[in-house]
């Protein structure tokens, strides 16, 4: 349980356009949130990651290893998060090149055990497998425990509605009581020490935040 506590929901959406689909459907799901959160009395503080915002910072990451300070901000943001929601446009039978990049700075036990909901748009349905065929994998091995239901909205499906909507309320009741239940605070409370841990992908973080004075480290320096 929460014992009353305010949860804390990202949601990452890597729509390029603004708007975009992928937009619209983070803001549907954040809605469908919102109101299943109030009618359950439960305090969730949403925030929302625009990736495009970081296009040229995520290149400079990728290529240099030193992130901006709003970027390793973003960042730090999923570490501390209670919940996630993972949103990306498809291209080419994938998700998108800019959602993978952002990821990919993801420290690999930064989001250990919390709680995922995976959703994608694409123009056709073709392209429903991606967020359990591609999405899914991902995030397993970031170590998150994605919901077993997905959201995918293609193009038609924003005119029929109903279906689209369901589906997200039952992912989004998923998404909840995973919050609610507090899986991902036990897990790293209960296990934290039988999952080996990774280094900073940010090679700008302050050394200070590094201890020299250890056996390990007094070896590698030839002290």
């Amino acid at each position: 349980m929460t014992d009353g506590k305010t949860l804390q929901l990202v949601m990452v959406s890597a729509g390029v356009g603004s708007p975009s689909s992928t937009q619209m459907l983070t803001q549907k799901i954040a809605a469908t949130i919102t109101e299943i959160a109030h009618q359950e009395k439960l305090p969730i503080e949403l925030s929302v990651i625009q990736v495009r915002d970081f296009a040229s910072d995520l290149a400079h990451a990728v290529t240099t290893g030193m992130q901006s300070e709003s970027l390793r901000s973003s960042l730090q943001q999923l570490r501390m998060a209670d919940g996630l929601v993972a949103a990306t446009p498809v291209y080419k039978a994938g998700y998108s090149g800019l959602f993978k990049q952002f990821f990919d700075l993801v420290d690999d036990d930064a989001l250990l055990a919390t709680p995922v909901l995976l959703a994608a748009t694409a123009g056709t349905p073709r392209h429903a497998l991606v967020p359990d065929a591609q999405m899914r994998p991902l995030f397993s091995y970031l170590r998150a425990v994605p919901i077993p239901t997905s959201v995918f909205a293609a193009t038609e499906d924003w005119g029929s509605g109903k279906k689209l909507d369901e589906r997200i309320c039952r992912a989004t009741i998923e998404l909840i009581y995973q919050m609610k239940s507090n899986v991902r605070h036990d897990v790293r409370t209960q296990a934290s020490k039988l999952y080996r841990t990774t280094f900073s992908t940010d090679t700008s973080a302050d050394l200070d935040e590094i201890d020299f004075d250890t056996d390990l480290m007094r070896l590698a320096t030839g002290g």
